[in-house]
């Protein structure tokens, strides 16, 4: 049982959201984890115990716990309102202990209270998935034609909140997903065919969410002029070459990295409205293992979220 330090809560966990980042820490593609570990950072639970010196919170509060766990407040990027990419960053189930487990202890500062709209199962997804992609949907700026690349658990989520707010969602899959791209169209895009294929119209943004450095160039291909192409993954396979004409025209690459506790709580805030929908799979803690697999195989139409008890 871990106990709060200064600062902390300790959270039972109700359910933890399985996520891709997972699986590339648990397959070594991301560099010096805490080991040994306990992976999972879309923890919902109920506050068991917590630290004298925190605020805001109170016994028995149902929390979210996201990827971003620590930051030392004090470096450039801390001062400059951009957390997410201090050097001294900690991270939940990277290099803190997350929520494949009964209880988890976590920064207080770093937590949400979460909307009373949704259950643990259904919010669960909101704080990777959905911080991550709003994080990444906001770097398109005010861009009316948004495309996306990979239809997985964060674009479903953002492509309601795009639809929400009027964009026209163009949807890229794997060339051949005819599934996929039906279920797309369903959701509200406009269009929705292969990652091989060029859009109707020039896109004036995309994100891709797919670890594939291949889709890159693809995406620099379909935007107009002015146009950003923002990836969204925290690991992605090497980017081929590609002629500097697809990048000319003021088009731009940028990536994102983790989140700030400023885009939970916009999300947060806004997820209710649209409302936006999430798409699960209950799984017992016991079948993490069995989750990641089927999750690696691409056997999971919907998120996977590991459930302890109902809070």
């Amino acid at each position: 049982m871990p106990r709060p330090a200064s600062e902390q809560l300790l959270v039972r966990v109700s359910v933890c959201a399985v996520c891709r980042t997972d699986l590339h820490i648990i397959d070594g593609e991301l560099p010096d984890p805490k080991l040994p570990l306990i992976p999972g950072h879309q923890i919902v639970g109920r506050i068991e115990e917590m630290a004298d010196d925190v605020e805001g919170f109170s016994i028995g509060d149902r929390v979210g716990i996201p990827w971003l766990g620590w930051t030392d407040g004090e470096c450039a990027y801390c001062r400059s309102n951009r957390e997410n990419l201090c050097d001294r960053a900690r991270f939940t189930g990277y290099t803190i202990d997350g929520g494949y487990a009964e209880f988890t202890v976590a920064d207080s500062r770093f937590c949400f209270h979460l909307p009373d709209q949704c259950n643990d199962v259904d919010v669960a997804p909101l704080l990777c998935a959905g911080l991550i992609g709003y994080r990444s949907y906001r770097k398109t700026g005010e861009a009316r034609r948004l495309g996306i690349y990979g239809f997985g658990n964060a674009a479903h989520l953002i492509t309601q909140i795009g639809l929400y707010e009027g964009r026209d969602v163009f949807v890229f899959t794997r060339p051949g997903d005819a599934a996929t791209q039906q279920a797309a169209k369903k959701l509200g895009a406009v269009w929705a065919g292969g990652s091989d294929e060029m859009p109707p119209k020039r896109l004036d943004a995309a994100i891709i969410f797919a670890p594939v450095g291949g889709l890159v160039p693809a995406a620099l291909r379909a935007l107009a002029k002015g146009g950003v192409v923002v990836c969204g993954g925290i690991h992605m396979s090497d980017i081929p070459s590609f002629p500097y004409a697809d990048l000319w025209g003021e088009r731009a690459i940028t990536s994102v990295a983790n989140l700030t506790r400023r885009d939970g709580e916009e999300f947060l805030e806004i997820a209710p409205r649209v409302p936006v929908n999430t798409k699960t799979e209950t799984f017992p803690l016991e079948e993490a293992n069995a989750a990641l697999e089927k999750f690696r195989a691409g056997e999971l139409a919907a998120t996977a979220v590991l459930k302890l008890f109902e809070s």
